[in-house]
């Protein structure tokens, strides 16, 4: 039996109603289940949309990188390529100092390891015009025709001369313009060569249209490269005027050097002359002055006959500027000798201390006459040595004749010897009037004498100290002076702690 026979109608539409609102919720519930997964699936989509977006752009930009990343790379390589053909042309270039070597060493592997097909290098000659002295890639008329337009545009050089590079990697200027005339290049780099003294040249470098362009790296290669050009150009012109100044210089020391030698020659046979002019005349003056004091000597004792005091005075004065005249003779004689080399040394061993001790005997009257102190230092190391006794005593009592001349009474004179090194170093020193710096210099001339108030009164030679001069100089030493005013005066001479030359007469000149 059909069981809807026995429902009720309305029950019936009941469940029928709720079956569908049942159906609708489902639906409705699905439909929102539905829609969420929907906009969760939407936003996933708007993230991959983003996500691939963004996996886009830095895909564009590891490209854009990649790109520019092998641009710099090239740019660096190219120029460390240029960088190691600079160093290598500055070690050809830097170990030359001829100028025209120079020039050969910037070859065209140089210009190609830099990425230009053109150089050239003008330089300015004596005239202060442009010469060509490198030149790649130019044809002959292409550069008469930039020597000339250079030349003339006074503009452009002043620019250069003021330390301006120019190159097609800048904003072009009418300048850039008129060297493309000029030069006829589409890429360019022109830049002075410069030295401390200014512009020596100029280099220009260059490259077709259809070549890569210049860049800022291109324009400081050519730059570096243009000052090691100038540094070996101004190093090759100084080593040229040095060589020049040199060679002048030895034709003038050579022709000055004979001039001396000639000089020399004519001096020693003057000096020789003069020796030999000496030596005869002092012969010739010792007899008629022998002659002199010995008459003045036979009439002062008067055997000739009784003579009135008035004469006998005079005849005093006779004998004792005979007795000057003939010191001054035999000084002039030996001075002549030693200078000849006919003056005979005969070196012996002799003691030093006892030598001065005698010199003091024999001055000692004059010493206690003005009250003067007498004192000695002698270093212990210092016995023998090797000398000629009579001349070194004849230095001994000169120096200190002299000193005791020119101290006051109640002065000092000391007499000091030490060891320095192979020599005896002695000093004659006193508390006497001084010696001024102008006359130090002139103190051993001969027959020079100190303008002073005591030599004013006291009448002398001015060959003691020259004949001095001559005796520590004949024995290998040497003799100066050192002195202040008012202060006193210190002759320091040496000798020689050894035997140094032989025992014969002393060689001519010395």
């Amino acid at each position: 039996m059909d069981l809807f026979y026995y429902i009720n109608p309305q029950t019936l539409f009941t469940i029928i109603g709720g079956l569908l609102l049942l159906i609708s919720g489902l639906m409705t519930f699905f439909l929102i289940d539905k829609n969420l997964e929907c906009k969760k699936l939407q936003s996933d989509l708007n993230k991959l949309v983003r996500s691939f977006h963004e996996i886009d752009e830095q895909a564009k930009l590891i490209v854009k990188t990649d790109l520019e990343l092998n641009k710099a790379q090239e740019e660096l390589d190219k120029r460390l390529n240029g960088l190691e053909a600079l160093q290598k042309t500055s070690r050809l270039i830097s170990t030359t100092l001829d100028e025209i070597e120079i020039f050969t060493r910037i070859d065209k592997s140089l210009m190609m390891d830099l990425g230009f097909e053109k150089n050239l290098i003008l330089v300015y000659d004596s005239a202060h015009k442009f010469k060509c002295r490198v030149d790649l890639g130019f044809s002959k008329e292409e550069i008469e025709h930039i020597l000339i337009s250079l030349q003339n545009d006074e503009e452009l050089q002043s620019a250069l001369k003021a330390g301006n590079i120019f190159s097609s990697a800048t904003q072009a200027t009418l300048k850039n313009d008129k060297i493309i005339k000029i030069f006829r290049v589409a890429h360019f780099v022109l830049t002075p060569i410069l030295c401390k003294n200014g512009m020596l040249g100029v280099l220009c470098v260059g490259n077709r249209s259809d070549a890569s362009a210049v860049t800022a790296g291109d324009e400081e290669l050519i730059s570096i490269l243009a000052n090691q050009i100038g540094q070996s150009l101004e190093n090759a012109q100084l080593f040229e005027q040095v060589y020049r100044s040199s060679q002048i210089l030895e034709s003038k020391v050579q022709d000055r050097t004979k001039q001396l030698a000639s000089a020399l020659e004519e001096v020693q046979k003057i000096s020789k002359t003069k020796s030999e002019f000496i030596s005869a005349v002092s012969h010739e003056l010792r007899t008629p002055l022998t002659s002199i004091k010995g008459y003045a000597s036979i009439l002062m004792t008067g055997k000739l006959g009784e003579i009135p005091e008035s004469v006998h005075e005079r005849l005093d004065k006779i004998n004792k500027h005979s007795d000057n005249l003939v010191k001054m003779i035999n000084d002039l004689l030996d001075i002549s000798r030693i200078e000849s080399g006919r003056a005979e040394m005969r070196f012996e061993k002799h003691k030093l201390a006892a030598l001065i001790e005698n010199v003091h005997d024999i001055l000692t009257p004059q010493l206690r006459e003005k009250n003067i102190h007498w004192t000695i230092q002698i270093d212990a190391g210092i016995d023998e040595i090797p000398m000629d006794r009579n001349q070194i005593e004849r230095v001994f009592i000169n120096l200190v004749g002299n000193a005791i001349k020119f101290t006051p009474p109640e002065g000092t004179i000391t007499v000091t010897a030490r060891i320095d090194e192979k020599m005896v170093q002695v000093e004659v020193t006193d508390t006497g009037i001084g010696i001024s710096s102008e006359d130090l210099p002139k103190l051993f001339d001969e027959f020079y004498r100190v303008e002073n108030d005591i030599n004013q009164y006291v009448k002398g030679t001015g060959l003691g100290l020259s004949l001095v001069k001559k005796i520590i100089e004949a024995h290998q030493g040497k003799i100066w002076a050192t002195s202040e005013p008012n202060k006193g005066t210190t002759f320091h001479f040496t000798l020689p702690l050894e035997k140094n030359i032989p025992d014969q007469t002393l060689p001519e000149g010395s």
